[in-house]
């Protein structure tokens, strides 16, 4: 008989953040492209993000679930305002992806969200036919590795991916 390998939920999320921080910083370090867009911060949200949704869906903790839809959703939103010129900048834009999350847990969990998910997504929907008060602050910030041999700035990428790996695998 075949013995099934069944992940540990408590070793998802972990696992997940280490190999998304590993891919991020091994864009970083090598020409691929949309290397600005995809080596920049709403990538970090995007990973975090990610690494929630599979905890939901493969740890089945659906406490998970809305961290998870909401900072996938902002990353997203911020990859959309840097790469897409028509993409909305609007405040409406976060409360309709608060309400998205919301309306989302709902219809998974059938227990809760609904009442904010609707009245958020309804605000967001006004929001967006009216005038815009709010706008937009961008800063960005660049950090400096002091002299580091270089073979570590190289590998550590990886280091982060294997125990990913590790932690997804791991059977204990």
């Amino acid at each position: 008989m075949k013995q099934q390998r069944i992940v540990k939920p408590k070793r998802i999320f972990p696992g997940v953040l280490l190999i998304g921080l590993g891919l991020y910083f091994l864009v970083n370090q090598y020409q691929f492209p949309y290397k600005e867009q995809l080596a920049s911060w709403p990538s970090i949200l995007v990973i975090i993000g990610v690494a929630f949704l599979l905890q939901a869906t493969l740890g089945k903790e659906t406490h998970s679930l809305f961290p998870g839809l909401l900072l996938t959703g902002l990353g997203v939103h911020f990859h959309g305002l840097a790469l897409l010129p028509s993409w909305p900048d609007h405040w409406g834009m976060y409360t309709l992806i608060v309400g998205i999350s919301f309306l989302i847990v709902y219809i998974r969990t059938k227990k809760e969200g609904l009442i904010p998910g609707l009245l958020l997504t309804i605000i967001a929907i006004i929001g967006f036919m009216s005038f815009n008060p709010l706008e937009a602050i961008e800063s960005t910030t660049q950090s400096t590795i002091g002299s580091i041999p270089t073979i570590l700035l190289d590998l550590w990428p990886v280091v982060l991916i294997i125990l990913g790996v590790v932690f997804i695998l791991k059977r204990k």
